[in-house]
């Protein structure tokens, strides 16, 4: 986000090349000028003109129940509660990223994907462009690049949005599949139901109590096709502010 509420999609982002003055984390205030993404057409999509120029400044914090942070996802960005205003939006290319309050939290779904391996056409695709050496940059990263095992689950919340309609959307959120590989990795047994049942315990049973927005975004292929498009990039679980007594 900008700091007046708008959002921005920052790729490519080169993060595991950057130095250790230039990694940022998340809510982060970055610093770097940037340009359009020609090759996304969606509104919000740009790249950094110069990555060089990836500089993290200062941090948001969660003192005073995130009241920092609230400031600026809740109050300065706007907060949709309908999706059918969010589907309409991306199909005429107005919009593909925004933050939703959903009414109500129904459910936290866990299934298992078909595969638990990357599509070998893809990987090879993958690695193909990855050994395409750049005669004027940094290389080294590319003698060392390896692909992330692939998440055997998905996960999606259920919700119902302000005008009583139910949806299910998918989270492809980084850390909830970091999560998710640090419990079986942290469990003796290698119990992956155990992870899931975690995964769970955290994104349903412990973000329910708070006052959950997701962050909802397209993808570029189904933008403006799919009959809706829109996909959990991030949660943003703000504990609730309590009023003080005024005496």
């Amino acid at each position: 986000m900008r700091e007046d509420g708008t959002w921005v999609r920052l790729y490519p982002v080169p993060f595991r090349r950057l130095g250790e003055t230039e990694q940022y984390r998340k809510y982060d205030w970055i610093n770097c000028r940037i340009t359009r993404n020609s090759q996304d057409r969606r509104p919000e999509s740009f790249r950094p003109l110069d990555e060089s120029e990836l500089k993290p400044t200062s941090h948001v914090g969660t003192e005073q129940g995130w009241s920092e942070r609230r400031k600026i996802v809740l109050r300065k960005a706007r907060v949709f509660d309908k999706l059918d205003e969010l589907i309409l939006g991306a199909k005429q290319n107005e919009i593909s990223l925004a933050v939703f309050k959903p009414a109500v939290v129904i459910d936290f779904v866990c299934e298992r994907e078909d595969s638990r391996e990357w599509d070998p056409k893809r990987l090879i695709a993958m690695r193909s462009h990855i050994d395409q050496f750049s005669l004027f940059d940094d290389n080294e990263w590319r003698k060392t690049f390896q692909v992330i095992p692939k998440l055997p689950y998905k996960f999606s919340y259920r919700f119902q949005d302000a005008n009583g309609r139910t949806s299910q959307l998918q989270i492809l959120d980084w850390e909830i599949g970091a999560l998710f590989w640090n419990c079986v990795w942290r469990d003796p047994q290698r119990n992956e139901q155990n992870a899931v049942s975690k995964v769970k315990a955290k994104y349903f049973d412990e973000f329910i109590a708070k006052d959950l927005h997701f962050f909802l975004g397209t993808t570029l292929q189904f933008h403006s096709v799919a009959p809706n498009p829109w996909l959990i990039i991030g949660v943003f679980p703000a504990p609730y502010q309590t009023q003080l007594p005024l005496f």
